[in-house]
């Protein structure tokens, strides 16, 4: 699924892209216990903005495998998977460059060892005086746009999941979706989150409510009932 879905390292290592200042990072599990649910296996840390380049083609599978549940990519309508995967991969390198850019993955380790990327979760902080992200304009409703001009938002711009992520033990702590935007969130307590639903993409806006998130005061269709996409709230 996509959704936006509302560990420093000691200084011989790199420096995390986002700054989670009360996430720790996570120790890896060296064997699941009987009877865990499956997500308690699966990593889960921050990429520097060097690693998101670098695994750049990593992230775009995971995109092309989840995108029927991406909350914020638009639908789009390209004759290919591929011209779909270059605008994914565009628009996440712009988003990249935004001060403050945190990106999570998921990682699960198979038999032989190796490492496979199973979900991520990324966004970016925006102030209505400063940095503003224009796919906003006409979303937030007044009580949030003052928010943004004094303390700010967390944009949650995507979380790349599994249909079963999406689908199943929705509510539980565990769930992989909400372990990443719980982590993700953890460096911006008392900052309201918010993200953007494609209007038509009822599995994932159903899914984030299951995850915390609620519709936005002004409407579950934002300023708009013909607003091409919805606006959730994560307090």
């Amino acid at each position: 699924m996509t959704a936006h879905k509302p560990a420093h390292p000691a200084t011989s290592r790199p420096r995390p892209v986002g700054s989670h200042r009360n996430s720790p990072e996570e120790p890896m599990p060296h064997a699941r216990r009987r009877g865990a649910p499956p997500e308690e296996g699966e990593f889960v840390r921050a990429l520097t903005r060097r690693q998101v380049d670098d695994r750049m083609g990593e992230l775009d599978a995971l995109y092309a495998r989840t995108a029927t549940c991406a909350p914020r990519e638009p639908t789009y309508g390209g004759p290919s998977g591929q011209d779909r995967g270059t605008a994914f991969q565009r628009r996440l390198a712009e988003h990249a460059r935004r001060p403050g850019f945190e990106l999570l993955v998921a990682e699960a380790v198979g038999s032989s060892g190796a490492k496979a990327l199973t979900a991520c979760a990324y966004g970016f902080p925006v102030h209505r005086a400063g940095s503003w992200w224009r796919d906003l304009d006409g979303y937030l409703p007044q009580d949030l746009l003052d928010l943004a001009a004094v303390d700010g938002l967390f944009v949650v711009a995507g979380i790349l999941v599994e249909r079963r992520v999406r689908t199943q033990d929705q509510t539980r702590d565990w769930n992989l979706a909400r372990r990443l935007q719980k982590r993700l969130l953890g460096g911006h307590t008392g900052v309201p989150a918010v993200t953007l639903v494609d209007g038509g993409d009822l599995e994932s806006y159903r899914a984030l409510l299951a995850w915390g998130w609620r519709p936005s005061p002004a409407g579950t269709w934002g300023t708009s009932r013909f607003a091409p996409r919805r606006l959730l709230v994560l307090r």
